[in-house]
């Protein structure tokens, strides 16, 4: 039986069933977990939300719909009409929650989905290519600019994807499909090589 390499962290990680490792091509493609963040869904009138935002993560709330905003490993998705996605480096995310339900005034939710949400880049010449062999939602540049925030299926399981930018995606994934998404990322990319 093959023996997988010994990763930092693996214990936190929900890719613990995958090959990893780079495959030689012309082009390689990256594919990389980063699981080194925390992840909290706002939901509530978007102007009450974005004054607490504002005060506790020094960062402006998206104002168009499928947006984004980002500091640093900070970052926050728009990602249906009443809910946000919000990233922060994980020994944070206790001391954001917190901080977030005191600035918040009126009625608003906050769910830490840490536990069940993993992120993986997909980066390189030919990320976009990968990409296109993978979801039905019509990634060209003209339709998902640089900072738009999408929920779609990615070979059948649903994914939030943001662009960061010409040839940099980022996947927001359950954890119970993460092993399945990333051997179907590796495969569609092994046409082209890859980095991780």
């Amino acid at each position: 039986m093959e023996q997988q390499p010994t990763i930092e962290g693996l214990a936190n990680t929900p890719l613990v069933n995958v090959a990893r490792g780079a495959i030689p091509g012309p082009n390689p493609v990256g594919i990389e977990e980063h699981d080194d963040v925390g992840h909290l869904v706002l939901r509530g009138d978007a102007t009450l939300l974005a004054s607490a935002v504002a005060e506790v993560l020094e960062l402006a709330f998206p104002d168009q719909p499928l947006t984004s905003c980002s500091r640093g490993k900070i970052c926050i998705r728009w990602i249906s009409p009443d809910e946000w996605l919000v990233t922060v480096p994980r020994i944070e995310i206790s001391s954001v929650e917190s901080s977030l339900r005191l600035a918040i005034v009126g009625h608003a939710a906050i769910v830490n989905v840490s536990g069940g949400q993993t992120i993986v880049h997909l980066t390189g010449k030919h990320a976009l290519d990968v990409l296109m062999k993978s979801t039905c939602y019509d990634v060209h540049e003209l339709n998902f600019p640089t900072g738009k925030v999408i929920t779609t299926t990615l070979a059948q399981a649903q994914v939030i994807i943001r662009r960061l930018d010409s040839d940099q995606f980022e996947l927001v994934i359950r954890r119970s499909f993460a092993d399945y998404l990333w051997m179907w990322l590796r495969d569609a990319a092994a046409e082209f090589g890859i980095n991780g």
